[in-house]
């Protein structure tokens, strides 16, 4: 999905001009992009959370030369998938019988 699609989709569902829900959309990725920057945790009810974690500086290699390189250490961001999505995408399927 675009952020033309999800911005046409927001539209629709909130009933509002497309104007209004890209200006809607602006405005959370704003707040989202703040948060993190501050080192907050976010949560996005029904989808899932962000937050920041710090990476080790550690080793790494060049997959084109096969050279070893120093990858610095950063900070990184985390994403963890809600329960509710995670049992829509891997539905619990029922065992099969045992054959006698």
């Amino acid at each position: 999905m675009t952020k033309a699609d999800l911005v046409d989709v927001m539209a629709k569902a909130g009933n509002i001009t497309k104007a209004q829900a890209e200006k809607a959309l602006s405005a959370l990725t704003e707040s989202v992009k703040s948060s993190l920057g501050k080192g907050e945790r976010v949560v996005l009810p029904g989808i899932g959370s962000m937050s920041c974690t710090q990476r080790k500086a550690r080793n790494g290699r060049n997959p084109q030369t096969g050279k070893e390189i120093k990858i610095p250490a950063r900070t990184a961001v985390k994403f963890s998938l809600a329960a509710a999505v995670k049992s829509m995408l891997n539905p619990l399927k029922k065992p099969a019988a045992k054959k006698k």
